[in-house]
């Protein structure tokens, strides 16, 4: 029973949606990475980041490398680390915030 008024509700709002002419709640085929493949290279590009701040640092610790590479480093090492922590936060509150919608 819950099932057909979810089903119904849902054509409904796909109905009213192309009326008006934009899109409803079917599947699309969208161009680009898919959000768990964009997900995968901010992991990717994070890891690697962080790899490169380690070796330009043990660089620096051996007298090999220029300041100015390490500084470049970290720094880049740090903005990623941010970028990732504001997506988890915003994964995290868009979670919370369909947890709380009514069913």
């Amino acid at each position: 029973m819950a099932d057909s008024t979810i089903n119904a509700a849902l054509n409904a709002y796909n109905n009213a949606a192309k009326a008006l002419g934009t899109g409803g709640m079917e599947a699309r085929d969208t161009e680009g990475p898919s959000f768990s493949e964009l997900l995968q290279n901010i992991k990717t590009d994070a890891v690697q980041a962080g790899k490169n701040d380690e070796k330009q640092s043990m660089l620096a610790a051996a007298g090999q490398a220029n300041v100015t590479d390490v500084v470049t480093a970290v720094s880049a090492a740090e903005v990623t680390l941010q970028a990732v922590t504001a997506v988890r936060d915003r994964v995290i509150s868009a979670y919370q915030e369909i947890m709380r919608m009514p069913i």
